[in-house]
């Protein structure tokens, strides 16, 4: 079996073709080695006949004239591959500035509202990205080096809904960048190499390229597998907490509407630790769709003992979230109720 048949095969294993061959996928494509290798991938597994795969690019235009180049670099691709190609473009800097969360936070913000923006008119059941097990040791470590809990360990997830329509999978997470290069070559395929991607400004390049090869240097040749395994290990457990929040908040909500949603209270004694009562909290606020962003562990603790009755004072949290108490009834009213 060749090296071209092997690949293909693990990814058709990772993400059955049945799933996906009757139903429009939009593939995430920026031009790096990553993408373009999922795109060829995936392109070679659709059944013959099959014309509902869709190449989506975003033009950050953070390189001046690199960025509309790759623009056209990857339009040229799709059009080679009978694919319709659909491009996005943002201000990045404009963003960035506005929201004061740097540029790597107002790039991936921009580019996600693109893929959902573009899925929705299309009707795409699936948007494809190329994350590698390469970026799930880099988004592991960023994590621990910034502070997380363990849901942060395990790392970036292979399934994750967008909306209700439709659902974000990394197919590659098992793959390490190195194997999809050699399997372009294998094709005669060539990519672009992001310039910026060698920029010390941005944690991640520092990560990649400085704090890494040091890790493996000094420390562990075997760092990338190492905190793989750990972001195993933490998503296992993560889904065992997830299944137990989910009872647990289900004996506790007393009414939920889109704006309001009203608890019984805890008490005292629950018992509960306060990371599994800040879980289900954490919870709660992804059910509302209420901002997660600004949210700190000290402000998490302290809903954690308003729910338990240790604190009875009024107190507005980050996103406009206010949480105030009726007798033995915890209620948090989020800021579209506010406003109206």
């Amino acid at each position: 079996m060749t090296g071209s048949s092997t690949l293909l095969d693990r990814i058709a294993a990772a993400w059955p073709v049945s799933v996906w061959s009757d139903v429009p996928v939009l593939i995430a494509v920026s031009g790096g080695s990553d993408s373009v290798a999922l795109l060829r991938a995936l392109h070679q597994l659709a059944p013959p006949g099959h014309t509902r795969l869709f190449v989506a690019h975003f033009n950050h235009q953070l390189r001046d004239g690199e960025s509309d180049a790759d623009e056209r670099w990857v339009a040229d691709l799709a059009r080679s591959l009978k694919l319709e190609c659909h491009v996005g473009r943002g201000a990045v800097h404009a963003q960035a500035a506005l929201d004061g969360d740097g540029i790597e936070a107002a790039a991936r913000s921009q580019r996600y509202a693109f893929l959902t923006d573009t899925a929705a008119a299309l009707g795409a059941r699936y948007v494809v990205t190329a994350h590698t097990a390469d970026d799930q040791a880099e988004t592991i470590l960023h994590r621990i080096v910034r502070g997380t809990g363990l849901v942060g360990l395990a790392g970036i997830r292979r399934v994750r809904p967008l909306n209700e329509a439709c659902s974000l999978v990394r197919p590659l997470l098992a793959f390490r960048r190195q194997e999809l290069r050699g399997w372009l070559a294998e094709l005669g395929q060539d990519y672009r190499d992001d310039g910026s991607n060698l920029d010390r400004t941005y944690t991640r390049n520092r990560l990649r390229h400085d704090l890494l090869p040091q890790l493996a240097r000094d420390y562990n040749p075997q760092v990338i597998e190492a905190l793989l395994r750990l972001g195993d290990l933490a998503g296992d457990a993560q889904e065992l907490i997830d299944a137990d929040v989910e009872r647990f908040l289900h004996g506790h909500i007393l009414q939920q509407t889109a704006e309001r949603v009203v608890l019984s209270e805890l008490g005292t004694v629950t018992p509960r630790s306060d990371y599994f009562v800040r879980e289900s909290l954490v919870a709660l606020w992804q059910r509302q769709r209420w901002s997660l962003q600004s949210m700190t562990f000290e402000h998490w603790q302290r809903l954690a003992e308003i729910w338990r009755g240790a604190q009875r004072d009024v107190n507005c949290f980050p996103g406009g979230v206010i949480a105030t108490r009726d007798g033995d009834r915890l209620m948090l009213t989020g800021p579209s109720a506010l406003d109206s």
